[in-house]
């Protein structure tokens, strides 16, 4: 029997504990606090396998000690001028510029994304930071005198009051920014609920704001967690206005759930969206336009064209995809961190898993696999190479259903009007793309097509942050979209005084 002295047993623990992965915690009220919940979940980096944190797992209660803090900030906040606010928007947007590479980097660590689609990403999220640094102009209201005599009207903008952000993992600092900036500016309080796949860089933004001391305590929140704290803000009387971002499934729940508690609800849901090809494409726009938006992240954005829809006679449809088979082939599977990569690894190994599973189905149904990504996952397991699909029944889940992989499946039709025969009928409707050197079909496709946000020569149709994020049919619940002129309209409510003076 061997016996180990005090000081040895101290260090064996110091190292036990040096080598054990980061808790996160919750960010309320101005402090960094432990959950009461004490369930956790591990975060990987999808190149690596790597254990980055441990994530808690929040509990209805935890939500609301971070919305009691929210409502308890709000009187003050929305007080507060709203050239004030604008001007901590400045502060705001001044401290994740300075720290763009720094935020990017975590991305790649904790998504798993390359660093230059990360870096571009946090750029969108200082782009929507900027928009809504316009809330002083944007919350200015109406008004109408002597509608009777010595009557006039006008109408005010005011907040809606607290606040729940619930974001995804495929832009862990982008889609935050989407929502937190409008609802600050315009005088609400925030709770954010980000992905517990991916939160680190939630949680280093909340530091930097912590740091910074640009806001006053529970203005802002962070609480950590998944489908407790999910429904603990849907349910929670204190919250009166859900913005939220994932899956068609998931955003129709939220949306519906949110709804009859009486909240207010923006939830922005999935996608399939299409690529036409006619037969007058540009090659070289057309290879990196269709590549980089259905493999660019290795296909996680519900802006990812996972359609390829030729037109034309079978020969020019043959060297429209051979053009895309090139170009994808070309490209290079590994971790993100690495500059030679261009399709990054999946967020999770089950995630890949979940994809190979989907390109199986599709086989089954008969699908002709023309480009197989299959590998054995790298280094994390998590990466899966561009596939192409041919010939998939146009009822097939292939055709219908988003994948959110780097998986992109061939339609063949004969003319623009088949091929918005097909975009058209998908419950879909985020957005679609068209590769012509045609106006004149550009201006026929743009008229007619049922998607929010449409590309021309362009892979992936994202607003700049002065346009609303503009999904259609089932790829959105509720009547406002993020960012643009819809941010400052679902943020506030309209109240119209009619007043008479003796």
């Amino acid at each position: 029997m061997t016996t180990t002295s005090t000081t040895e047993r101290s260090d064996q623990e110091g190292q036990t504990r040096a080598a054990s992965p980061r808790r996160l915690r919750n960010y309320v009220a101005g402090a960094w606090v432990e959950p009461t919940a004490s369930a956790v979940l591990e975060t990987r980096s999808p190149a690596s396998g790597e254990v980055l944190a441990e994530v808690p797992l929040s509990s209805a209660a935890d939500v609301a000690a971070a919305t009691a803090a929210a409502r308890a900030a709000f009187p003050a906040w929305r007080a507060t001028a709203p050239q004030r606010r604008a001007r901590a928007l400045f502060e705001l947007r001044a401290l994740v510029s300075d720290h763009q590479e720094e935020l990017a980097r975590l991305v790649t660590t904790d998504m798993g994304k390359t660093f230059d689609d990360a870096f571009a990403e946090v750029g969108r999220g200082i782009e929507s930071i900027e928009a809504a640094s316009a809330v002083p102009h944007m919350l200015k209201g109406e008004n109408l005198e002597g509608v009777a005599t010595g009557v006039d009207v006008e109408m005010v903008r005011q907040p809606l009051g607290v606040i729940g952000a619930i974001t995804p993992f495929n832009f862990p600092v982008m889609i935050p920014l989407w929502f937190i900036p409008y609802a600050l500016g315009c005088g609400n309080t925030v709770v954010l609920k980000p992905s517990e796949q991916d939160p680190l860089p939630s949680v280093r933004l909340f530091e930097l704001i912590d740091e910074a001391d640009i806001l006053p305590a529970g203005v802002l929140n962070l609480v950590l967690g998944a489908h407790d704290a999910v429904n603990g803000l849907l349910h929670d009387p204190e919250v009166d206005g859900i913005s939220f971002v994932g899956s068609a499934k998931t955003a129709r729940y939220v949306a519906g759930t949110a709804a009859a508690e009486g909240k207010r609800v923006q939830a922005l849901g999935g996608a399939k969206n299409a690529m036409v090809v006619m037969p007058d494409a540009d090659p070289k726009l057309l290879a990196g336009g269709v590549t980089g938006s259905a493999f660019g992240a290795a296909g996680q954005r519900c802006l990812a064209g996972s359609l390829l829809v030729l037109v034309g006679s079978k020969e020019e449809q043959d060297a429209s995809l051979a053009t895309v088979v090139d170009a994808a082939k070309a490209l290079t599977v590994g971790d993100g961190a690495d500059p030679a990569t261009d399709v990054c690894p999946l967020i999770t190994v089950a995630s890949r898993e979940r994809v190979e599973g989907e390109i199986e189905t599709a086989l089954g149904d008969g699908a002709e696999l023309v480009l197989d990504g299959r590998r054995d996952g790298g280094e994390g397991g998590a990466q899966l190479g561009p596939t192409i699909l041919d010939g998939a029944p146009t009822d097939s889940r292939a055709v219908k259903e988003e994948i959110f992989g780097p998986v992109l499946t061939v339609l063949r039709v004969d003319d623009l009007d088949g091929a918005l025969e097909v975009v058209n009928s998908s419950r879909y409707g985020n957005s679609s793309i068209l590769f012509t050197s045609s106006g004149g079909t550009a201006r026929e496709f743009r008229y007619g097509v049922q998607a929010g946000m449409i590309g021309v020569n362009v892979g992936v149709a994202a607003p700049v942050a002065w346009f609303p994020f503009a999904g259609w049919k089932d790829s959105i619940d509720g009547d406002l979209h993020a960012n643009g002129g819809d941010a400052f309209e679902f943020y506030t409510r309209k109240k119209v005084v009619t007043s008479r003076w003796a």
